[in-house]
């Protein structure tokens, strides 16, 4: 997608094929198709290994891509979880976050070189207050679920989404003796607590040695664009699940899928994003017409704020008591002919 945004382009893969070895192939045609050689590749920790960032330290390129704090070494670790050495990314002024009020909204950040293996890069970890917040206040319900659970006896076996409250409850299974004894399940304290050690605490590293905090983790924030198209194809256009198996027919419905993305990107710029996708598309299926005996239509949908701005950005209004229907055969030829 460009600067504002607006998707650019798309490329389909077996669903079942390693996204590790699509990415080269995909590189190399973004190189080919945009012909530009100087671009920064942002990516996830699923994107992210020794080998995709020496790909992109190469020639003008560059990397930044995030990293699990979890994943580091026992002394990155330790250094990332220290509250003391960050600054204020707006000032740089040092902090203590233990000294940081709840009410806080800054953003934090403290850096240090980072070399895993062979490749130098840079290693940033970042601090939002008012997220950890709301990390805290979805946790505390988790627990509140899990203990919920434990009163119940219904504790889950298999607890494999990251999200679930059962992954706070414990068992054990033999006595202080070392012998067989019923299973106990308990709420254990010690995952809570070590959980919210990581509260808002992101990293990212990057070849970027001697850029600026701001423009690198700006850069990094814009991932939310791409990952938020992704959920509108996904979710609000049905990109997925495909119930389709030729391939001209699956590359046909991405096609729409992906033209739609486009066409929503232009409406949601011209309206100053004022308004969410759901709000949008919502009202878009709304605005429906009752057909009058051939003499023309009235609408059915509710004049609002967001219809007004459609009718702005559009050029034409269609929001009258009763419409003509040589009025909205003016109307139709007024939309086809707007770019």
């Amino acid at each position: 997608m460009d600067g504002d945004g607006i998707p650019l382009a798309f490329s389909l893969f077996p669903g079942n094929a390693n996204e590790q070895t699509s990415l080269k192939p995909l590189e190399e045609k973004v190189l080919r198709d945009f012909g530009c050689t100087k671009f920064i590749y942002c990516s996830d920790a699923g994107l992210g290994s020794e080998a995709v960032k020496r790909i992109n330290h190469a020639g003008e390129r560059a990397f930044i891509v995030t990293q699990s704090i979890k994943k580091l070494n026992k002394d990155d670790k330790k250094w990332a979880l220290d509250k003391t050495g960050f600054k204020r990314v707006s000032d740089d002024t040092p902090v203590n976050l233990s000294e940081i009020p709840e009410d806080d909204n800054g953003l934090y950040y403290k850096d240090e070189p980072y070399t895993p293996r062979e490749l130098h890069q840079r290693l940033i970890v970042t601090y939002s207050p008012k997220y950890a917040k709301y990390q805290k206040t979805i946790r505390d319900a988790q627990v509140e679920r899990a203990e919920k659970m434990l009163n119940s006896g219904k504790v889950k076996k298999e607890r494999r989404n990251p999200n679930d409250p059962a992954r706070f409850t414990g068992k054990t299974a033999v006595t202080e003796d070392g012998e067989a004894a019923e299973i106990h399940n308990y709420l254990d304290t010690d995952k809570i607590e070590q959980e919210s050690l990581y509260d808002e605490l992101y990293a990212v590293t990057t070849d970027l040695l001697d850029d600026d905090v701001k423009d690198i983790l700006k850069v990094s924030e814009g991932r939310w664009e791409i990952e938020e198209c992704f959920r509108i194809m996904k979710t609000d256009f049905g990109a997925r699940p495909v119930f389709l198996h030729d391939n001209i027919r699956i590359k046909a419905h991405f096609l729409i899928c992906f033209l739609s993305l486009v066409i929503y990107h232009y409406l949601e710029r011209e309206l100053e994003h004022a308004f969410t996708c759901e709000k949008i598309l919502d009202k878009l299926k709304t605005i429906n017409f009752a057909d009058i005996q051939e003499q023309g239509f009235i609408p059915l949908y509710t004049r609002d704020k967001l219809t007004d701005a459609l009718h702005e950005i559009c050029g034409f209004d269609t929001d009258y008591k009763f419409i003509t229907k040589s009025h909205m055969k003016t109307i139709q030829k007024k939309s086809k002919g707007r770019k």
